[in-house]
């Protein structure tokens, strides 16, 4: 067997090659959801993508007998260094055949790359940071991935571990089902408290005046998650650009922010379950994608929870139980039975908690990897 072989992605041609690597991967597996070529495109385009104007990363292909048997990034984020005082690198965008040689090289080399910048650790996958897809599937590897979410084949957890690679934090996914957290009495019962005590008013996102409901969204989202592990706060420009992405994807009854007497207290981002329009479209929006997913939207059956942020000196009053309450409300109307919550840092024990009292069960786990470089 000859040797592999590293070539840095230094052209349009190869970063389609780097874009198109997985479809050799998933070939066969029914649960995979080819992304959006244009997407990645997008989220890996250094002059394209906000978040390179606080960050760097290199792309790497392997080859064997010069065909690519496996991708991956090496992201220096100076933005996550700064804000949690550590010299941590990532690597990302990771996919690989089963093999082990072509795994621990393409380690070796983002390894190396983050050393000579300066960093002391690696850590990841996070595509491209924790703002991101992150984390490798643990668990839950007969279902597709939720939007958003990861997905990987099972041996990818032997060729990390088997290159030394160790748990740094696993995430949590819990399935909801409406008439499930509907019939919560506890949840209800919390909802109700909360609501006669501090008169939580919710409103729905005004999709006209978008620009300023996203101006509330920052407000909250670096504020409410600051204290979790591994947190970054979104930039302007990035929460600017992650919000023209999910504009035409949004369903403004599912976006909800909450207010006490006039001031805002929290909001909620919860998505429709658009992967499974994606699952049939092969990574093309055009020619014909865009009416896969006006027709697709309306047989979608699940949603997912993507934050639920409440100002710090507003937790554990109950409010969320009031917010879950309204969003079951809201996807029952629109035929959604199911939904995820995720993701959940393992120790995160309010939310995991919350989860348990709506009867969610926790389907699914994400690993995120680290070793001292």
């Amino acid at each position: 067997m000859t040797a592999v072989e590293i070539k840095i992605v230094n052209s349009k041609s190869d970063l389609m090659k780097f874009i198109k690597f997985p479809w050799a991967v998933y070939k066969n597996d029914p649960y995979w959801v080819p992304p959006l070529i244009m997407d990645r495109k997008k989220v890996m385009g250094k002059d394209k993508n906000p978040f390179f104007e606080h960050a760097q990363a290199e792309y790497f292909l392997a080859y064997r007998d010069n065909e690519i048997v496996g991708r991956i990034a090496a992201i220096k984020n100076d933005l996550h260094n700064q804000y949690n005082n550590d010299e941590v690198g990532f690597f990302g965008f990771f996919e690989c055949f089963n093999d082990q040689e072509a795994a621990n090289t393409l380690f070796d080399t983002a390894a190396k790359w983050l050393k000579d910048h300066g960093m002391k650790a690696m850590r990841g996958p996070a595509n491209p940071s924790s703002n991101d897809e992150y984390g490798m599937l643990l668990e839950g590897f007969d279902d597709s991935p939720r939007l958003l979410m990861t997905y990987n084949p099972k041996y990818y957890l032997d060729l990390c571990e088997a290159y030394g690679l160790k748990k740094a934090k696993d995430l949590n996914a819990y399935s909801l089902s409406v008439d499930a957290v509907q019939s919560s009495d506890k949840l209800m019962r919390i909802a109700k408290l909360a609501q006669e005590r501090y008169g939580l008013e919710l409103r729905q996102l005004d999709i006209k005046d978008f620009k300023n409901e996203i101006e509330k969204v920052k407000y909250v989202y670096n504020k409410a998650w600051a204290p979790n592990w591994g947190f970054v706060p979104l930039t302007d420009k990035e929460l600017d650009a992650m919000a023209d992405d999910l504009k035409p994807l949004v369903e403004a009854s599912l976006v909800l922010f909450g207010y006490i007497k006039g001031e805002l207290v929290g909001f909620t981002l919860t998505m429709l379950d658009y992967n499974e329009v994606f699952k049939t479209m092969d990574g093309r929006l055009f020619p014909f994608g865009w009416i896969k997913l006006l027709t697709g939207k309306k047989k979608i059956t699940w949603t997912r929870v993507i934050t639920l942020g409440i100002l710090p000196e507003h937790q554990r009053k109950g409010l969320d139980a009031v917010f879950y309450y309204h969003l079951t409300e809201r996807a029952k109307k629109l035929g959604i039975s199911r939904g995820e919550a995720s993701w959940i840092l393992e120790d995160n024990v309010m939310m995991n908690r919350g989860a348990v009292v709506m009867k969610g069960e926790l389907y699914k786990k994400y690993r995120v990897y680290e070793i001292v470089l």
